[in-house]
């Protein structure tokens, strides 16, 4: 099976103690599920411009300090992703929906009341635990 490399942008606000969430689509694979910002990597592109390109289109921001945080691999029935999480601590303009989906500023301690895809509780139990 193909492996998918996708990378995703942890956005923390100013203070550090939120998290920027995307409420995944209902037709969307995992619909229904918050989500850190991101999407596919394109052929040849590096992790970090694949990240400052996600989160434009999708988003609207521009990452402009970031580090990398984790590489998960996840096997769902029918794909597997390999996710390359990156804090983001500084982006400029305001987050807003590109694509029609919902975004929401969630403190940490909020995670857990929360439903991820399956391929995001590992990063979602890294966070409560660093609160």
């Amino acid at each position: 099976m193909k492996v998918i490399d996708v990378v995703a942008g942890v956005i923390f606000n100013d203070s550090g103690d939120q998290v920027l969430l995307a409420l995944r689509k209902p037709e969307q694979h995992q619909g229904n599920r918050w989500e850190f910002p991101g999407g596919k990597l394109e052929p040849g592109e590096t992790l970090q411009a694949g990240l400052v390109r996600e989160l434009v289109e999708e988003i609207a921001i521009t990452a402009t300090r970031c580090t990398e945080r984790v590489v998960i691999e996840h096997s769902y029935p029918d794909k597997q992703v390999r996710l390359h999480f990156w804090d983001v601590l500084a982006f400029e303009g305001t987050p807003q929906g590109m694509e029609g989906q919902r975004l929401e500023w969630v403190p940490l301690r909020g995670l857990a009341d929360l439903e991820f895809p399956e391929a995001n509780q590992v990063i979602v139990d890294q966070l409560l635990a660093e609160v």
